[in-house]
């Protein structure tokens, strides 16, 4: 009997209409599209603009583009993973309402968060069930609505972030394709350098905290760059070394559309040819847990079965890491 590898069998992605454009963001701080498009490649971005929708409605969406492009029962989803960094509500689960809305109501599901490497980590909790037998069909969900947590006269953060959900489906393999490794990592030194101060157990919310705007994404841009280029290649690196790859071997990285420069600098490490490297951060800038099923959405047409992907990210924590998977099928 074949060994059971967990591969990613379909993709869904949703975007918001509503597009924020730098001109637009430069009649609002003091910036220019030169000026962002220089430091961050981000030309624009997706802003989810009805308060009266939260991230799972990202997510839904995405859910059912999935659902509805691979044909298949809901019914038969057994769970439903929902990486994000801003869930609707605390407490309640926002995989929980997801599953429900989409009808997958045989499944269990729940929220995973570690920043920008949710879906990251999430790809890595997925196929474990998937590899332990237990289950057939995981459905794997980042989304995020960042706008929500973005202070609009902040122009170190607003310049960054987007609104965006996407799905994949994993299921059991026996060709040897799908999640072939990982390398998964955090260290707890990046606490101070991003985050938001109050709203958690820590700084409950008060009228001085929301006065003093502490529920509003914070960063020391500098700190993070720095970390993130090094961490980022590092993982990426390591992760071809174990698996004895080299720039040739390898078809595209799929790599967390944070920013250019970060992404540039892990090609490079990795000496990947950069037409190899999947790119759509002009478009979307950093929507966070939604980064990477975005990157897969886009290209799917492009991907081929057997190709070899590097997925990396990196986020607040600090969390980062790289995962080896095999493509399973031609779209």
């Amino acid at each position: 009997m074949s060994k059971i590898t967990a591969a990613i069998t379909a993709v869904g992605a949703y975007v918001p209409d509503y597009v924020l454009t730098n001109d637009i963001l430069a009649t609002k701080v003091d910036t220019n599209d030169e000026w962002i498009t220089t430091r961050t490649g981000i030309k624009e971005r997706r802003i989810l603009k009805d308060p009266d929708k939260g991230t799972s409605f990202l997510g839904i969406k995405a859910a059912e583009d999935l659902i509805a492009k691979r044909n298949i029962d809901p019914k038969e989803i057994d769970m439903v993973i929902f990486a994000t960094a801003t869930p609707d509500l605390l407490v309640a689960s926002t995989a929980a309402y997801a599953a429900s809305q989409i009808g997958a109501t045989n499944s269990f599901s729940y929220d995973l968060q570690a920043a920008c490497s949710s879906f990251l980590y999430g790809m890595s909790t997925a196929a474990s069930y998937i590899e332990a037998g237990r289950y057939k069909k995981v459905l794997l969900i980042g989304a995020d609505k960042m706008s929500s947590i973005i202070d609009y006269t902040d122009r170190t953060t607003c310049i960054i972030f987007g609104d965006g959900g996407g799905a994949v489906l994993f299921e059991p393999n026996e060709e040897g394709l799908g999640l072939q490794d990982e390398y998964l990592r955090s260290d707890g030194i990046g606490r101070e350098f991003l985050k938001i101060e109050a709203g958690g157990s820590l700084l409950p919310p008060s009228e001085e905290t929301v006065a003093n705007k502490q529920h509003f994404v914070q960063q020391d841009g500098k700190t993070v760059f720095k970390y993130a280029v090094s961490n980022m290649a590092d993982a990426s690196s390591k992760i071809m070394e174990r698996n004895n790859l080299v720039g040739e071997d390898i078809d595209w990285l799929v790599a967390h559309q944070a920013n250019k420069r970060i992404i540039d600098a892990t090609a490079n490490r990795m000496e990947l040819d950069h037409k190899k490297v999947l790119m759509n951060i002009q478009r979307y800038g950093n929507t966070t847990s939604a980064t990477l099923p975005l990157l897969l959405s886009d290209y799917e047409k492009q991907l081929k079965k057997g190709d070899n992907l590097v997925f990396a990210s990196f986020g607040g924590g600090f969390t980062w890491g790289s995962i080896f998977l095999k493509w399973a099928y031609n779209s």
